[in-house]
Parts: C-alpha cells; sequence; structure tokens
C-alpha cells in the first residue's frame, strides 16, 4: 500500500488510520487484537488513540484504549509496523489536564507504560490551552523528542489563529513544528476546515488526519430514520445529521457506491483520501466487516464526475 509522508517529517503512513476510541469500550479485547491484526496485515499502519480514551464511559477512569493497543504490541510483536499516535491535554482528573510542561512530562510517561512501548510516533496536543503558553508547551515537547520518547508532534481541535502562531514559534525558536493537525472534517462537516484550517495547513506542509470521517456513522448509511438511532452507542448523535442536506449526501454516496460497486462509508472515505491536503482520514470499526469496508476505500480511486458530484451534494 503506497505510503503518505505526514507533514514534513519522516514518518510515512497508509492513507487510513485506526480509530482506537473503541478500544475497551464498545469492542473487547479479543476483539480488538483481531482488528488490529488484520488492520496491519492489509498494509495499514497509523493507530490513533488518546490517553482520555474512554473516561466517558461510566467506571472508566480513561487510558482504556491506550492499555488494549499495549497488550496487543507486546503479544503481536508488531511494535516496528505500526505508527502510534496518541494524545494529551483533556482531563483525566483533577489536575491532571492541559499543556504545560510539568503535566506533559507526567502524562507522556503514563501514556508510555499503558503503551508498553518507549516512544510514541506521533504525541498530539488533544485541545488548546489557554493557560499555557505555545512557548512552553512546544519546548516540553522539544525535550521529549531529545530524550527519544517522542518523535514527532502534532495538534488537535486548534483554530487556525493558534495553529498560525504556533508554526510561528516553532520557527523562530527551533522547537519542534506540529507536523500534523486532527480535524474534524467528513462530507457532511466541511466549511470549519475547508475554510480556516485548510489553507493554514497548506501554507506550512501542515499533515492532515481527520477525525469523526464518516460522521460518528451516519455517513455509512446505517442510519436513515429516527428508528435506526438505536443501533449503537452513536445513535444518539445522529438528530443533527438527519434533515435534508444529510439525505441528499447520503443519495449521493449510494448512488456513487453502485458505480464503484462499493459501500457508502468506502466512498466517504475515498473522498477524503482525495483532497489533496488530506494525509489520511481517521476511521473506527467494531468488527471485521466494518474494517474491511474501510480497507476498501485505499484501494479506490474516485474520477472527478464522481468527486464533484459529492461536493455539490454536500454544499
Amino acid at each position: 500500500m503506497k505510503k503518505r509522508r505526514l507533514g514534513h517529517s519522516q514518518i510515512e503512513i497508509a492513507p487510513l488510520a485506526f480509530g482506537g476510541n473503541v478500544f475497551g469500550w464498545t469492542v473487547d479485547e479479543a476483539t480488538s487484537f483481531s482488528l488490529l491484526d488484520r488492520f496491519v496485515d492489509a498494509g495499514c499502519n497509523m493507530i490513533d488513540t488518546a490517553d482520555v480514551y474512554s473516561r466517558w464511559v461510566a467506571g472508566h477512569a480513561g487510558g482504556e484504549s491506550e492499555t488494549v493497543i499495549g497488550k496487543w504490541l507486546k503479544q503481536s510483536g508488531k511494535r516496528d509496523q505500526v505508527i502510534i499516535a496518541t494524545k494529551v491535554g483533556m482531563e483525566m482528573g483533577p489536575g491532571k489536564k492541559g499543556l504545560s510542561r510539568a503535566y506533559i512530562f507526567r502524562a507522556v510517561e503514563e501514556s508510555l507504560r499503558r503503551l508498553q512501548t518507549d516512544y510514541i510516533d506521533l504525541y498530539q496536543s488533544h485541545t488548546d490551552d489557554p493557560d499555557t503558553s505555545p512557548e512552553e508547551t512546544l519546548e516540553a515537547y522539544g525535550e521529549l523528542v531529545k530524550q527519544g520518547k517522542v518523535r514527532v508532534i502534532g495538534a488537535s481541535n486548534f483554530n487556525a489563529e493558534r495553529l498560525q502562531q504556533t508554526a510561528r514559534i516553532s520557527r523562530q525558536h527551533s522547537y519542534p513544528q506540529y507536523e500534523c493537525l486532527q480535524p474534524e472534517y467528513n462530507l457532511y462537516q466541511r466549511s470549519h476546515y475547508e475554510c480556516s484550517l485548510e489553507p493554514v495547513c497548506t501554507t506550512h506542509g501542515i499533515g492532515v488526519i481527520t477525525y469523526f470521517s464518516l460522521a460518528s456513522g451516519f455517513l455509512t448509511g446505517k442510519y436513515r430514520s429516527k428508528q435506526d438511532m438505536s443501533k449503537s452507542p452513536r445513535g444518539n448523535s445522529m438528530d443533527k445529521y438527519m434533515n435534508e442536506r444529510g439525505f441528499r449526501i447520503l443519495n449521493e454516496l449510494d448512488n456513487t457506491a453502485k458505480q464503484y460497486n462499493a459501500t457508502p462509508a468506502s466512498i466517504a472515505l475515498a473522498w477524503l483520501m482525495a483532497r489533496p491536503s488530506v494525509t489520511a482520514p481517521i476511521a473506527s470499526a467494531t468488527s471485521l466487516a466494518q474494517l474491511d469496508e474501510m480497507i476498501a476505500a485505499t484501494e479506490l480511486t474516485l474520477d472527478q464526475a464522481s468527486i464533484e458530484r459529492l461536493n455539490t451534494a454536500s454544499e
């Protein structure tokens, strides 16, 4: 599978990343291991997680996803075949959040322990921290890079102004720069990324790995009525998509899927992969069948007419 370079770094990733938020939440350990094995055996290599996954579940403290991935890494012996991306900054408990030097140094050790590895390929600021200067954060990351605990850094949920500012600070002080951005972007949610974030990423050569790439499952075509919302734990969030525009997008995905003998999920991911500024979409799967749909997208090349029809439907 042809790899894509992540920003200006030496890291190369397949055009699809696995979203690890499901590990330790909606899939058990054995299923997680099977999914990860299938993903890597198909030639894909980036696994994206975060320390906070899945703290939102009753009885969870965060770190569940990293723990499952760490067990798989140890059991499978595939550490050198994968790019592990995790994040820091979201609240993990009282006094455990943000991007201060002290907290980053504390959090990275906990992530390394859970992941059972001595380095993280891509360490990302999960959200901006208005109480900490970018200089302090970037300097801390620089030390982790020098120590060999982190290879490359990235940002998630940053606005365009902050992303631009950090790029300037990194150049001025020779700090590591954010080599990728992780924004919400899909066929339904387009305007924020395309209007403000994409120009900054293009100007500075920042890679992009998108989250909610399938709009929490809506773009798979799984949710087409209010009754369908009970199909999964994410179903309650489908209300915002069930409108004229949302159904217009699904209709065009159906049409394009028939043309390519594919599924709507594969087409929605292929549309993202075709965007020049996107390095790879992140998508989650809870079954091997879902995962195979995702992987199939890496073998699709949409023609320009198909892309334009999808663009028009989602305007």
